[in-house]
């Protein structure tokens, strides 16, 4: 198992974000599924320790993430926000961004492929794409690291319909050719059930059921007819 959660509680600002979640998240392409203010990026964040739980544990191959070095950790699980957070400069200076950091030179040109951006993007400034090909720089970016598993927070909330075709279609396609885990949050029952093997539904900062993606999205939409 990649991930487990333990009773995990979290809370923010005096308010009870997550009350004793406990799921699991295997290797491939797992989602947290449920309604906007359900805990589930919350739940994401806790998984490279952006923040740490109030009670309980999460178990990454089989220890605890407290017990490892954060930044190691952060290299290994790598978070792609909601929204495009880009450093000023061109394509290639934000695809190297994080080699640069931990002292290594770096061919920008393999992870921009991945991400689906040809190498004509290199020297283009990042502020002048598109959302849904900032997007896809920061997908580069977070592949410029060789990370493990890929934490994606809502990646085409701020897209169009034909971003985030594009999108998904990277991440498609990334699964195939890469041994990359992606765990994926996302509120959209279609987007759920077109990139997840393994659905976590989750509400009220609780984890209601989870499963392979066709069972546990079956039962969603029972509960909601």
């Amino acid at each position: 198992m990649l991930f487990e959660l333990n009773e995990v509680a979290y809370s923010r600002g005096g308010t009870q974000v997550l009350n004793g979640l406990s799921c699991r998240l295997p290797v491939g392409a797992s989602c947290l599924f449920g309604p906007s203010g359900s805990g589930k990026s919350t739940t994401l964040r806790l998984l490279d320790r952006l923040i740490d739980p109030d009670r309980g544990t999460v178990i990454y191959e089989g220890s605890d993430v407290r017990e490892r070095d954060v930044l190691a950790l952060r290299r290994e699980v790598v978070m792609v926000p909601q929204l495009p957070a880009l450093v000023e400069g061109t394509v290639a200076d934000n695809v190297a961004y994080g080699p640069r950091l931990a002292g290594h030179s770096f061919d920008p040109r393999a992870p921009l492929a991945l991400a689906g951006l040809d190498a004509t993007f290199l020297h283009r400034p990042a502020d002048r794409l598109s959302v849904g090909e900032q997007q896809r720089v920061m997908l580069a970016r977070a592949l410029a690291l060789e990370p493990r598993v890929l934490l994606l927070d809502e990646p085409t909330s701020a897209l169009d319909a034909k971003a985030t075709a594009a999108v998904e279609a990277t991440l498609e396609r990334l699964r195939a050719e890469t041994s990359i885990s992606i765990v994926l949050v996302t509120h959209s029952f279609e987007q759920a059930k077109r990139l997840a093997e393994w659905v976590v539904r989750i509400d009220e900062g609780r984890a209601l059921s989870e499963g392979p993606a066709a069972e546990a999205l079956a039962e969603a939409a029972e509960g909601t007819s």
